[in-house]
């Protein structure tokens, strides 16, 4: 007895707590998934090993899914690798007429840039920056230039209620994502020049009314502000999972590539950089930046191949992975994944919408996975349960 006995504690010492490695990692991401009310057949879930590439586990790879806001997860890889990480949005004030003394004799026009995180603090800098140059009064009017995209305020395939309550009207010039006066503003350029009048007026400077307009290309350039370096916009935009920036990036990538500033040029050059980076785009559909659209459709298999290219690449691996929420301490992921070993180990995009649930990530720098479920509606708790299951096997591994 005392023999046998040595035996089995010995056995013990030797396993790991609960046994878990004894279970083969595919069959612990198999059993994560399954949890009631997550449907396998609208799910499609995949598994990398980043060191080698090799695929890990795979069910339903190539099945075409709403991605709700892991759509955003494009963006931010082509917006990187077409604008750069030192690319910064700019707003201007241009003037047409001639300064006479204090007074300038024509109008002034507030172009706008695409800036999504332009703010009214922003705007009384350009205000400054006037009457620095002396002047008191401008007898002409002062209009606001949106010129820079179209003027599409939403995008293909929303519903009608995610206008203003999921993203506030889309312009190249908007103040304060469209709040002006207690309320969003359905015309964002005008509020904008509307506020520029105000703040032109606290220093000093008085004006005629405000209008929209475009300013003319002889226009000279008299004030001008710029955002934050794009990766700290793309990183606010994933942390949070902001739709509102997401699309104006979007449309900010079309213009700059020389295509148009319209969301479906953007989604052309985004679909265009995934492929030349060798990510599979079968069944793929990319119709907006947010992944609001009823239309988009992407795959487990694409996400992740487009997370280790992203890793692989020595200029994309630092701002594109430190934009993701970390599991326990941020963005939207701040109150899942809270405990060891995935607190601090996994960073990843969520995604949420009546119809579809999404994470795909990182685990530490050993795994990348991807994750998508989809249902009419989705079970929000089944579905992300079972994401946090998978995610806490890989990291227990």
């Amino acid at each position: 007895m005392r023999r046998g006995l040595l035996i089995v504690c010995a056995g013990l010492l030797l396993a790991p707590a609960g046994g878990a490695s004894l279970v083969p990692l595919p069959t612990r991401l198999a059993n994560a998934l399954a949890v009631p009310g997550n449907s396998s057949d609208a799910s499609g879930a995949v598994a990398v090993d980043l060191a080698t590439g090799r695929m890990l586990f795979a069910r339903h790879a190539d099945l075409p899914l709403a991605p709700a806001s892991n759509e955003k997860l494009t963006v931010a890889f082509a917006a990187l690798r077409e604008l750069g990480d030192t690319y910064r949005f700019r707003t201007e004030v241009f003037g047409r007429g001639y300064q006479d003394g204090s007074v300038w004799h024509g109008d002034l026009f507030l172009k706008g840039f695409g800036d999504p995180t332009l703010t009214s603090l922003q705007l009384e800098r350009l205000a400054t920056q006037i009457a620095e140059l002396g002047i008191t009064r401008i007898d002409g009017r002062v209009y606001g230039d949106e010129s820079w995209f179209d003027a599409q305020r939403t995008a293909p395939g929303w519903k009608a209620s995610y206008s203003i309550n999921e993203c506030p009207p889309l312009s190249a010039l908007i103040v304060d994502r469209g709040w002006y006066d207690r309320h969003t503003a359905r015309q964002p350029a005008l509020a904008a020049a509307g506020k520029l009048k105000l703040l032109l007026r606290k220093h000093g400077v008085a004006s005629g009314v405000v209008g929209l307009g475009r300013a003319p290309d002889d226009a000279y350039a008299l004030a001008q502000v710029e955002s934050e370096p794009l990766p700290a916009v793309i990183a606010e935009m994933d942390r949070e999972s902001d739709n509102f920036t997401a699309e104006m990036l979007l449309k900010e990538i079309g213009v700059e590539t020389g295509a148009s500033g319209t969301t479906a040029a953007g989604a052309a050059v985004v679909q265009r950089d995934l492929a030349a980076a060798g990510v599979p785009l079968a069944g793929v559909r990319i119709v907006d930046g947010s992944g609001l659209s009823r239309d988009d459709r992407l795959t487990a298999r694409t996400l992740a191949a487009l997370l280790v290219v992203a890793w692989n690449d020595i200029d994309l691996r630092n701002p594109f992975w430190a934009s993701l929420p970390i599991a326990g301490i941020n963005g939207t992921l701040d109150k899942r994944l809270r405990k060891p070993p995935t607190r601090g180990a996994v960073r990843a995009k969520t995604g949420t919408t009546d119809r579809a649930s999404a994470l795909s990530g990182y685990v530490g720098d050993r795994y990348v996975f991807a994750l998508l479920q989809n249902g009419w509606p989705v079970s929000a708790w089944s579905a992300r349960k079972a994401q946090d299951r998978f995610a806490t096997a890989l990291a227990a591994s």
